[in-house]
């Protein structure tokens, strides 16, 4: 059997360290907003080349967060992409804005120049660049059409710790990025967790204000702040975790590429580009006879997923009617073994059309 994923086994080899660390909070006594939460912070700014990085209690959180701190006009609109998980979606409506919906590059997964002008109106004011399964947006079109307009982009990197584009880390390309810490990414706590990064000062001291009630001072708050603060023990996991953060990102590229070198032409693989560095959050993959391939694939007890089965649009929220997909994601995880990528390989080029 070869699950799509088993996180205990990915978590495995940092159970020693984990365990360390949890007596050290636990023995301390404080869990709210302490050193470990500072010691996190300054490491994965440090690793993302950026100055601020303020730890929240989710990713979703850090995304409505960052939102806040721009201080759009209330009517403000805000650019999605159509095929990202319906927390980004959400996030924009908790911050009090509209979501438009923008269509990915096919090829890609991700929104680019061209699908944004697609749904270009006055009322953007910003745009949500999700960097859609460990492979980061064509950023520079983006950026640039943005400061033509005045627009801010926030980047949505919850798929992809690690990932680069043009040498930058993900989370260090827009105004202000949002990262989600859930298990299953590459960068996974034991439970939520989020961070907001910039390299603006205004907005991180706007960040830290609104993660905790307003405060500058405790007890004095200054803004219409909430309670969405990164803790202590998730964040002392978080600090385990990204000293192998690299190393993660290692084996998952090298499972990749037996994919990419081994899957049978009819497939159409993840895009590969010289400009960026993949991570691979999820190995994506295209069939037009993909309902086959999910019972073979079941048949000999393989694992797989469909990031995401709905579409934003999709949803009852906003009155769509799901659509089958073409795509689905293969197993590669980081417990996952280069032998048991080239079975998932050999079973799945067995299957005759």
């Amino acid at each position: 059997m070869i699950p799509y994923e088993d996180l205990s086994l990915s978590n495995k080899p940092f159970q020693e360290e984990f365990r360390q660390v949890f007596d050290e909070v636990l023995q301390k006594g404080q869990f709210i907003l302490g050193e470990k939460v500072d010691q996190f912070e300054t490491e994965f700014a440090h690793y993302l080349g950026v100055n601020h990085c303020i730890g929240v209690a989710s990713g979703t959180d850090a995304i409505m967060l960052a939102l806040k701190t721009l201080n759009l006009p209330k009517d403000a609109e805000v650019i999605v992409p159509d095929n990202t998980f319906i927390g980004t979606a959400l996030a924009v409506i908790h911050a009090g804005y509209k979501p438009i919906l923008a269509k990915p590059n096919p090829r890609t997964y991700n929104i680019d120049e061209e699908s944004i002008r697609a749904v270009l109106s006055p009322k953007i004011r910003a745009i949500i660049a999700v960097h859609m399964y460990g492979k980061c947006c064509d950023m520079d079109p983006i950026l640039h059409l943005a400061n033509e307009r005045g627009i801010f982009v926030i980047e949505d990197a919850a798929h992809a710790h690690g990932a680069m584009y043009k040498g930058r880390k993900a989370g260090s390309l827009g105004h202000i990025a949002a990262f989600s810490f859930y298990p299953t990414k590459l960068l996974g706590a034991l439970g939520d967790g989020g961070a907001i990064t910039t390299n603006d000062s205004d907005l991180a001291l706007k960040a830290k204000k609104y993660r905790n009630y307003g405060f500058v001072e405790r007890n004095n708050s200054e803004l219409a702040g909430y309670n969405s603060r990164l803790d202590e023990m998730q964040a002392a996991f978080l600090s385990v975790k990204l000293k192998h953060l690299d190393a993660i990102i290692a084996h998952k590229r090298r499972l990749a590429s037996i994919y990419l070198s081994e899957l049978k032409s009819d497939f159409v693989l993840p895009d590969v580009h010289p400009d960026y560095f993949d991570v691979y959050y999820a190995f994506v993959v295209k069939h037009k006879i993909y309902e086959k391939i999910f019972i073979n694939l079941t048949l000999n007890q393989i694992g797989y997923n469909i990031h995401y089965p709905k579409w934003v649009s999709e949803h009852c929220l906003f009155g769509g009617k799901e659509v089958k997909k073409e795509y689905f994601s293969l197993p590669l995880g980081y417990a996952h073994t280069e032998s048991e990528i080239k079975f998932v390989c050999e079973i799945t080029n067995s299957i005759t059309f």
